[in-house]
């Protein structure tokens, strides 16, 4: 049997499509609301012209700049708690104890890192990193 031949191009990876929420049936999850919420911002501050946000390495404005790196980090986190606990929630591994103790430990991180933006005057809705062509992280 003859060998085929290879070819030395490779084909550029698509991007994995995100989940259509429109397909899905039933009432949007709390991780639904914020992602969408995300977007909408997003698309107002590029319809503004906003540049993308980008790490300012000031000398002036250090202390704001890793003060907006910490607390985007500690976000993201966060977030995938909050994603954790939805499933493990949703699995029924959780009791209604342990599901109470989370939700208020979750929302108490985020009223907590709201209110050190807001000492360091970083809207929280700037609390991402532009990744370039890759996109937003959150």
């Amino acid at each position: 049997m003859p060998k085929r031949a290879t070819s030395t191009k490779t084909r550029p990876r698509r991007p994995k499509p995100r989940r259509s929420l429109v397909a899905k049936a039933g009432p949007l999850t709390v991780s639904e609301v914020a992602e969408l919420d995300d977007l909408r911002r997003e698309l107002e501050r590029t319809a503004r012209g906003a540049s993308p946000v980008r790490w300012n390495a000031d000398p002036d404005e250090v202390q704001r700049s890793v003060g907006k790196l910490v607390l985007t980090l500690v976000e993201f986190i966060r977030r995938l708690l909050e994603r954790q606990a939805i499933r493990r929630m949703e699995a029924g591994t959780l009791t209604d104890r342990q599901t109470e103790d989370v939700g208020r430990a979750l929302m108490q991180l985020e009223e907590t890192v709201r209110d050190i933006a807001a000492k360091f005057g970083i809207p929280p809705e700037d609390l991402n990193f532009d990744l370039g062509p890759i996109g937003k992280l959150m």
